[in-house]
């Protein structure tokens, strides 16, 4: 499949600037191929590992997300930074990344809870609570990659 690229090529981000916000950034919005073709898109946590080049979310094992997920395996993720405003100027520069991708469960227990560590470090270093909480809640969590095939990003100003 050919992706579009971004329409105003000089507000695009290059690769490296995607990359970025990807690591950066701790929240996005995931969407899917909900019921009845509805998309379904949804704030949440991230990890982008860079030995991989793959997203990894983590979840539970049901519900809505879970079985557009094994109904349609295509998604796209965005994230976008806080912004920034110019000197005397209303307007907000944004920059927004979007991931278009497939997905696919993490099948390997160990590792899936590997990554579910990795995501927590973005939040916190207390590694007693993320014990506890990969004990707590472990079993019962999917973790599962987002893959990319195209990856897009560019700077809009709210104006």
């Amino acid at each position: 499949m050919a992706f579009r690229e971004v329409a105003r090529k000089k507000r695009a981000l290059p690769k490296e600037e995607c990359i970025r916000l990807l690591t950066e950034q701790k929240r996005g919005v995931l969407a899917v191929l909900g019921d009845d073709d509805y998309p379904y898109a949804l704030p949440i946590n991230h990890f982008y590992d860079s030995e991989s080049g793959k997203l990894y979310f983590h979840s539970g094992k049901a519900g809505h997300k879970i079985d557009a997920m094994n109904r349609h395996n295509k998604a796209s993720f965005c994230v976008y930074d806080e912004g920034y405003q110019e000197h005397d100027n209303w307007a907000l520069n944004i920059k927004s990344v979007i991931v278009f991708g497939t997905l696919e469960p993490v099948e390997d227990f160990e590792t899936a809870m590997a990554l579910c560590r990795r995501l927590s470090h973005k939040f916190t270093d207390d590694e007693a609570y993320i014990d506890r909480e990969i004990e707590k809640f472990g079993k019962g969590t999917l973790v599962f990659a987002l893959t990319p095939e195209h990856i897009t990003g560019k700077i809009v100003e709210e104006s």
